[in-house]
Formats: C-alpha cells, structure tokens, sequence
C-alpha cells in the first residue's frame, strides 16, 4: 500500500474566497519541536490572507463569502484593505502542550484568502 502526503486540503475553492486546512501541517511541526509547551503562532504569508481557528464546515464558507460580497462588493476598489480592516489581525494563536495543538474536537487551522489570491503560505512560529 502506497500512501501520499496531501500538502494542504483545500477546505473551500469559491469565487473570491479560498480556504485552506493546515491543521495537519501545523501539527506535525508542532509535534516535531524540541519545545514541549507553548503557544503556536501562525501567519498568513500574502498580504490578503489570515489564518483562523474554526470548524471546518462547507455551508460556514459560503456564508462568510456572501455576507462580504454584502459589506464589501468586489467592485469597491479598496476591497482588500477594509476586507482586513474588518476581519482583524492576519495572526492566530494557537496553545500546544506535551507536543499538541490543543484545538476542540472539531476546530481546525484555516488559512482564509480572499479576492483570487489561492497562495496557501504561512509563517510557523513556536514560543515555549
């Protein structure tokens, strides 16, 4: 048996909005650290992207894309930047113990990105 290591599940693919799972990227990291405890930071690397803890459910994702295209229409040229303005810091903090992630039973690592930009780049930085 042959298995193959999916580098990131794509959790949604729509028209202005794709998000990406990096839980099990985050994870293995977190596991192969030589820090026990501590907090996990996770940044999105392009500049209209952020990372969030959520469940991962499809319906969740249409949503959030509709009640942006509502706030904030595609059509408004500084889309991107009142986009990030309201959703808030492109950060996201994560606890890690004994060399877990310490997530409830379905939350997961989302990296968000928005307006066509599908760049599933982040930035791992390990506290302990």
């Amino acid at each position: 048996m042959t298995s193959v290591g999916v580098p990131h599940s794509v959790a949604a693919a729509l028209p202005t909005l794709s998000v990406f799972d990096i839980t099990n990227e985050i994870s293995r990291e977190v596991a192969g650290a030589s820090i026990d405890e501590g907090i996990a930071y996770v940044t999105a690397a392009a500049p209209s992207s952020l990372v969030r803890v959520s469940e991962r459910e499809s319906g969740f994702f249409c949503d959030v894309e509709a009640l942006l295209e509502r706030l904030l229409p595609s059509s408004l040229a500084a889309r991107e930047r009142m986009l990030l303005a309201l959703l808030g810091p492109r950060t996201e903090q994560i606890p890690f113990r004994d060399g877990r992630l310490c997530l409830g039973q379905w939350q997961r690592v989302l990296l968000f990105c928005f307006d066509g930009d599908a760049r599933a780049e982040y930035t791992l930085t390990l506290l302990g």
